[in-house]
């Protein structure tokens, strides 16, 4: 059966254009133009991926977002923004709004199919062979199978992609992880990212974690660990 893609985008020729890229690849898509319209539609019948453009008419892109977010039909679907905003501060907006991916328009199909792809496959641990299905760690709990975070008894609610993020690192204290591979666990090896992605990840995450963001540690000019 193939996947269910809504696509929120009042650029008609864009809109057609992700719907054709999408269908030729197996996919079923639907295409609306208004915030609206695609919050509607993914709360009645909710899809296996929302591609959703940050300037809509009426509810903007990060009001969608939020309100997907919000509700327990829709609070797993992986989304990914569309946004002509290149600003760290705009996109960690998105993110923040519990966004698991963003795209820069203008954008090339293939990387959009790329990106597509990585997230819908992406529920697998990042190694099968080190996978937990509980991480304890100083008052920091993370549940793999509810796909879950708590610290000190306080639940944190984290995108799919900062609970992934969250995860790698953790899994392996004391092992520092560069970007390149960071990209890798979160993403996919065949999607195009850059550095500049994975640190604005890690800023959103530290942020949700609060005191708990001590336990993720910068190492200068490698990347980032877990701390032991």
């Amino acid at each position: 059966m193939s996947k269910r893609v809504v696509i929120v985008e009042d650029e008609q020729e864009i809109g057609e254009l992700i719907s054709l890229t999408l269908k030729n690849d197996g996919f079923t898509t639907e295409l609306v133009s208004t915030g609206e319209a695609g919050l509607n539609q993914a709360l009645a019948n909710p899809p296996d991926l929302v591609v959703l453009d940050w300037m809509l008419p009426g509810k903007d892109g990060l009001e969608v977002c939020r309100l997907l977010r919000s509700d327990e039909r829709t609070k797993k679907v992986p989304i990914i923004m569309l946004t002509a905003k290149v600003e760290e501060a705009d996109i960690v907006s998105g993110l923040e709004v519990g966004a698991d991916d963003y795209i820069t328009k203008p954008f090339s199909p293939r990387v959009l199919l790329a990106r597509v792809h990585a997230l819908l496959r992406r529920e697998s641990p990042p190694d099968k062979s080190d996978h937990q299905d509980h991480i304890s760690h100083q008052g920091l709990e993370i549940d793999t199978k509810r796909r879950s975070v708590s610290y000190n008894g306080k639940d944190i609610n984290l995108t799919n992609s900062e609970f992934q993020l969250l995860f790698s690192l953790a899994s392996r204290p004391g092992w520092v992880f560069n970007r390149e591979q960071l990209v890798t666990y979160i993403r996919g090896e065949d999607v195009f990212v850059t550095d500049r992605t994975v640190d604005v990840h890690v800023a959103g995450l530290r942020k949700k974690l609060g005191d708990a963001a001590k336990f993720i540690e910068t190492v200068r000019g490698v990347g980032y660990r877990f701390r032991e």
